[in-house]
């Protein structure tokens, strides 16, 4: 087996303490052996980590600019491969060393794996292709890993919550552009990256759970509350990629659209319509002008600092009903501070849809009724037996982490 490349994994956190500290419990259960974690947050988090028995490497950034955050941690990362995590975000146990393993290949810059939603059960992004005018198109990727080629006109999109580049690749075309301060950044990188003729790996059982918390641009529920940098990023993006002109009237009648969707399920009211619409239009009209090409940047001088104790742990599955909940967490919550990857998965009676979550103390847990669906393309009752049921989920689990026999 091919040994995995020394990866440096760059966490970017702005006022979510919460998150980010859960986002950090599930990190070092990765089953990558040798890697190192950068995180770039404000001043207050960074305190709070600087107490840390971990030797994160640590940036205090307080700017509402996620690309120029992520070329400090990029300017600090000292690994061949370097991977972006969301702070809202949990990754599998295995993601870590699955994304890295692509860059095997040395045609391959980049590559990104498949996130699930809210629920932990419906995947929230899959595999798709962006254009220079800044449209998606899904695509059916192969179950397998399978690479792609693109160019400066279309490539494959990587999610920011779940993408890894080749280090040397990413510093060449300059890395993030900082007039992204939100949204189409990594769309922008994959563009430029593809143009130099690099491959994209995608790599569907590369798993994130991404929440969405909330922000100072969206709410927890994901509705905008304000779409000025959209529009700058939008306006920015076009006028680097794009030779349509009639582009961004299509964007901002898509936005539109969401807004409106938004306004009829009542999260929205009418005048908030108006009033982000308006906004919208003062980014795109204030927008900065693109540096084409933007200088490279260099690599740091800081060693390569890999978090102790990762690489491969067993797994365990607990059950049970909801009645036995509380016992089961005290058993979790003993079995996770040993060293094991834990799931628990506590079924109530009924028909109550599951949900799947990583809990801030370590451990994975499953909840809903026992006739309910779980994966939400799946069918809507279930009327397994327990044992056949229970094993069915252990089987839909284990292909991103271990679970006991």
């Amino acid at each position: 087996m091919t040994p995995l490349p020394p990866t440096s994994l760059i966490i970017v956190s702005r006022h979510r303490p919460a998150a980010l500290m859960r986002a950090l419990v599930a990190v070092a259960q990765m089953d990558h052996p040798h890697f190192e974690v950068i995180v770039v947050a404000d001043p207050a988090a960074i305190a709070q980590l600087r107490g840390s028995a971990q030797p994160y490497k640590l940036a205090a950034f307080d700017e509402a600019n996620i690309s120029k955050a992520r070329n400090i941690g990029l300017g600090l990362a000292s690994g061949a491969v370097v991977a972006f995590l969301d702070d809202d975000a949990v990754p599998e146990p295995t993601w870590l060393s699955r994304l890295a393993a692509a860059f095997a290949d040395s045609r391959v810059t980049a590559a990104g794996g498949f996130v699930l939603g809210r629920s932990g059960l419906s995947w929230q992004w899959r595999a798709a292709y962006i254009d220079a005018d800044g449209f998606d198109t899904p695509f059916e990727a192969s179950p397998t890993v399978s690479l792609h080629s693109g160019d400066a006109w279309r490539a494959v999109k990587t999610q920011g919550t779940n993408c890894a580049f080749r280090r040397d690749a990413l510093l060449a075309i300059g890395g993030f552009d900082p007039g992204f301060a939100f949204y189409l950044d990594e769309a922008d990188v994959n563009l430029r990256l593809a143009a130099q003729g690099g491959l994209t790996a995608v790599v569907p059982d590369a798993v994130v759970h991404h929440g969405f918390e909330a922000s100072a641009r969206r709410r927890a529920d994901r509705v905008p509350t304000d779409l000025r940098q959209i529009g700058a990023s939008l306006a920015l993006f076009l006028a680097r990629h794009s030779k349509n002109p009639g582009t961004i009237a299509r964007h901002i009648a898509d936005q539109r659209k969401r807004l409106l969707r938004h306004m009829i399920t009542g999260a929205l009211e009418p005048r908030d319509v108006g009033r982000l619409l308006g906004g919208l239009h003062d980014g795109i009209t204030n927008a900065t002008a693109p540096a084409a090409p933007l200088p490279p940047l260099r690599p740091g001088p800081l060693p390569f600092t890999p978090l102790p104790g990762t690489g491969p742990r067993p797994g365990l599955v607990l059950s049970g009903t909801a009645e036995q909940l509380a016992t089961l967490r005290q058993k979790a919550r003993s079995h996770s501070a040993a060293g094991e990857i834990v799931t628990l998965i506590a079924l109530a009676r009924g028909l109550r849809p599951h949900q799947h979550r990583f809990t801030p103390e370590g451990w994975w847990e499953q909840s809903g009724g026992r006739f309910g669906r779980s994966f939400r393309d799946g069918t809507r009752v279930s009327w397994a037996p327990a044992d056949v049921r229970l094993a069915q989920e252990k089987a839909w689990l284990a292909k991103f982490r271990p679970i006991s026999p």
